[in-house]
């Protein structure tokens, strides 16, 4: 199936009746996922409103003794033709409320911890403050829209009710993922002075996003993309020898698909991948002892290198730990295992949880001899010319290799997780405990950036070529950090390269609307977010994609960085992005990647968007802009 736009989950037909929100609360589970007709103006809950007044139902319009009052929706159908929200409580109210408090007879989550705040509406909800509620904002509305077995609307009778609401729900998110109430004080402790940006998005300095210009898409409720605009499916490939574990897309005239027990390869073309029928089957016969090889165990990680002539395959000591003792080295040319790499340092084994290229197009040079590896409090350099790996030297500026000596082996806490690396050869690693930390190209010793996490931990990182922009994936969205800002010279520099000072820009936030979110499945977790692939001085990354579940998800970059976007207004906190495209499958998807900018064409401005899931590989052409 192609890409659809992601639409707002409100404007959707409404039922009068609030006896249909029992009837159809169980049919939004059992819809697939297909294009909604477009709303019209009719079709908003500000006219249900009117259709029940005008049926003159028992419908007050705001009992005086009632506090916290508002109006509950439910949202039936997910995104097909079928949609509509149904009343579900024509009159109730809200209230905040800690788990301790509620009856233990009451209808609430186990999991809940004793402290934490729960949003109580009416009868019907019991949900903890969390980010997978994913709330959404709609300020000129005056509601909120959010899941929580279902998607709900809460409609409020003033301005001020609304307002109200917003905070304390922003209050009890601060204190469930901190345990500290939402003082300013608290706030400073959390963030730090520099970051209060982050706790206070109206007072942060702005101005380095003001520079991007307006983006091709507007807000779905103002411009959909229909016809020739969506994404157009070139490639569908099947894949060979077992499900695909990764994909490791090549800038030259191959990517790989790695699996169980080989690497498929496939063929480059301007409009996406296609096979070859080439299977490399993974064979260690010409080497001489060592341990088994690659073939025996699932590589999950593939790092294509030496002109992606060679590719390092790194499998994981236990299913669901990501730590591994070393790796292979494939000759992609001879299908062999050449060499098998132990990861070592001062005669002991340690483990490497994630391994990347030195730059951003580092893979692509023949001599190539050089990578990085990450484990949770380990930061390193390894070099293959070297026998079993062995840590070389970085004690000067010169030298792009890590004097391990000089203590790296960070404190325990650290917990890293995942890294990138800029086209200079700087770092962002991001953490358990959400923070994104930036080392510059000739130090490993000390972050010269860290950013605060904002609750979640950071399972995925990603870097524009030029350090500009950091991308970081959560279970529930994505965080755009800018690295830019002005030293006390008046030089714009990146936080890779000096301390950022007080005037850090607030990140913004790439979300799901709660319908889309729903949809996707309340087990399926955000992964693997990226930026298109550029590789060169001046070339500009132009979208991010994401994947959840069996959706792909694409943002334009230019867009979420417009500071004028129709998403960001009427909204209170972090600016949060929810225009996208949406690629869905059959299937549960692998990995989700833009191919190198060099096979973009003329009619489409954009490298293809290639997307595996474990049976097929599928490449689709991004339209051209009108």
């Amino acid at each position: 199936m192609g890409g659809s736009q992601s639409r707002e989950g409100l404007d959707l037909t409404d039922s009068d009746y609030e006896s249909d929100a029992d009837e159809t609360q169980n049919e939004d589970e059992r819809e697939h996922y297909h294009d909604a007709p477009e709303p019209s103006p009719s079709q908003t809950l500000d006219h249900l409103d009117a259709k029940l007044k005008a049926l003159k139902l028992k419908y007050p319009s705001q009992n005086p003794n009632l506090r916290n009052a508002v109006k509950l929706y439910l949202h039936v159908g997910g995104n097909t033709p079928k949609a509509k929200w149904v009343v579900a409580d024509k009159l109730t109210s809200y209230k905040f409320v800690k788990a301790s408090d509620i009856d233990a007879d009451d209808d609430v989550s186990h999991g809940d911890a004793e402290g934490d705040w729960l949003l109580r509406v009416g009868s019907k909800i019991r949900a903890r403050v969390s980010t997978h509620m994913q709330l959404k904002m709609f300020g000129d509305q005056r509601r909120v829209d959010f899941v929580h077995n279902g998607v709900w609307a809460l409609k409020f009778f003033m301005d001020e009710d609304y307002r109200r609401f917003v905070t304390e729900f922003q209050s009890c998110l601060f204190e469930n993922v901190y345990g500290l109430k939402a003082s300013e004080e608290n706030k400073m402790k959390v963030y730090g002075k520099d970051f209060m940006g982050w706790a206070r998005p109206e007072m942060a300095d702005d101005a380095m996003w003001e520079d991007a210009d307006d983006g091709a898409w507007r807000s779905p409720a103002k411009k959909s993309v229909k016809g020739g605009q969506d994404l157009l499916e070139e490639f569908e490939e099947a894949a060979t020898g077992g499900g695909i574990q990764s994909l490791a897309l090549g800038a030259l005239d191959n990517s790989f698909l790695v699996n169980d027990s080989g690497v498929q390869v496939v063929k480059n073309f301007s409009h996406g991948i296609h096979g070859k029928g080439v299977y490399v089957k993974f064979d260690s016969g010409s080497r001489k002892g060592g341990s088994p090889s690659a073939g025996q165990s699932t590589p999950k990680k593939a790092l294509l290198m030496r002109g992606e002539t060679n590719m390092l395959l790194m499998s994981p000591l236990k299913d669901g730990k990501p730590h591994s003792t070393g790796l292979n080295q494939l000759d992609i040319e001879t299908g062999k295992i050449v060499t098998e790499w132990k990861f070592e340092k001062d005669g002991a084994d340690i483990t490497m949880r994630d391994i990347t290229n030195d730059t951003k197009g580092s893979q692509l040079d023949p001599s190539e001899s050089t990578f990085l590896g990450l484990d949770d409090n380990r930061l390193c350099q390894w070099d293959m010319r070297e026998k079993q790996g062995r840590v070389q030297n970085i004690a000067s500026a010169n030298s792009p290799v890590l004097n391990w000596t000089q203590g790296h082996n960070f404190s325990r806490g650290t917990n890293f997780q995942c890294f990138a690396t800029t086209g200079d050869g700087s770092i962002v690693v991001g953490s358990l405990d959400g923070k994104i930390r930036l080392y510059s190209k000739t130090s490993m010793r000390q972050a010269k950036t860290a950013f605060p996490g904002l609750g979640l931990p950071i399972t995925h990182v990603d870097v524009t070529y030029d350090g500009k922009w950091i991308l970081g994936t959560t279970d529930t969205y994505l965080i755009l950090i800018c690295t830019l800002f002005t030293d006390k010279d008046g030089k714009t520099k990146t936080g890779f390269s000096g301390r950022m000072g007080n005037k850090i820009p607030a990140p913004r936030l790439l979300k799901l609307t709660p319908v889309d979110s729903h949809m996707a499945g309340a087990d399926n977790k955000l992964h693997g977010g990226q930026f298109s692939w550029v590789t060169e001085n001046g070339k500009q990354e132009r979208h991010l994609v994401a994947t959840v579940g069996k959706f792909s998800v694409i943002w334009d970059f230019q867009q979420v960085k417009n500071s004028a976007h129709d998403c960001y207004r009427n909204q209170q906190g972090l600016k949060s992005c929810y225009c996208y495209k949406i690629v869905l499958k059959d299937e549960s998807i692998v990995d989700s990647r833009f191919m190198h900018e060099k096979f973009a064409v003329s009619d489409s401005p954009e490298a293809p968007l290639v997307v595996a899931t474990p049976m097929k590989v599928t490449s689709f052409s991004m339209p051209g802009r009108r």
